[in-house]
């Protein structure tokens, strides 16, 4: 038998530390940080558990390497949803959307995972990651920005706070006043994304927002196409 390709080899891989990622999200959703083991991991992976340790350097970075995937992989599946489109707001919508989604039905997991953000490890720069932050860009670049390097981290720092505000124990806010407040600063009707529906389903209208709520250029917005950007 002839060996393997470089391809080959590469593609397996690819395909091993996907797997790895994917049992990751699974296990820790379901049971929780503490009680998923590396030995969970890889043999929900199909996988031995020394490869974990030469793909990821702790459990810690391989769970925010496997949320960034789940993270790029939501925001890839809502703004190539059908109908397509290439309009900038209603793209951004889609990933306001889709993130905040994410903290309500995946509650544990991002808990988690914002927690790992917040300790001594700090934010981990992966490929994951990277991929993300390449979507979020150019959303960011089609909905208008004249600024991308400083309105890019604006709008994921923006996500993340709304994300936390969720998340937090014992006094959560609902996501449909957050909803409101990040289409009220970008001047998106509420209409757009998943239709009103927010991460949690559901339609209505929407929660008014507060007066300060404003544009990324600094203009105030007070809801409706014409008074934004």
């Amino acid at each position: 038998m002839s060996p393997r390709s470089p391809s080959v080899n590469e593609e397996l891989r690819r395909r091993s530390r996907e797997r790895i990622l994917q049992a990751t999200v699974e296990l820790v959703d379901t049971k929780g940080y503490e009680a998923t083991t590396l030995g969970d991991i890889a043999e929900r992976a199909g996988t031995a558990r020394g490869l974990i340790s030469y793909y990821f350097p702790g459990k810690r970075q391989l769970l925010q390497s496997a949320v960034h995937r789940l993270m790029h992989l939501t925001l890839e599946a809502a703004l190539e949803r059908e109908p397509r489109t290439e309009d900038g707001r209603e793209r951004l919508a889609r990933a306001i959307d889709a993130i905040l989604g994410l903290a309500v039905e995946r509650p544990t997991l991002m808990r988690t995972h914002m927690a790992g953000i917040l300790q001594a490890e700090g934010f981990v720069r992966c490929e994951e990651q990277q991929r993300l932050a390449l979507l979020l860009r150019d959303t960011v670049e089609r909905y208008g920005s004249e600024d991308v390097d400083t309105d890019y981290p604006l709008l994921r720092a923006l996500l993340m706070g709304a994300v936390v505000a969720v998340l937090l124990p014992g006094a959560p806010m609902p996501w449909t006043r957050l909803r409101s407040e990040l289409f009220a600063r970008y001047g998106l009707d509420w209409e757009l994304g998943v239709g009103g529906g927010g991460g949690g389903g559901g339609g209505g209208a929407p929660p008014p927002p507060t007066p300060s709520s404003r544009s990324p250029a600094g203009r105030e917005v007070r809801g409706g196409p014409d008074q934004s950007k």
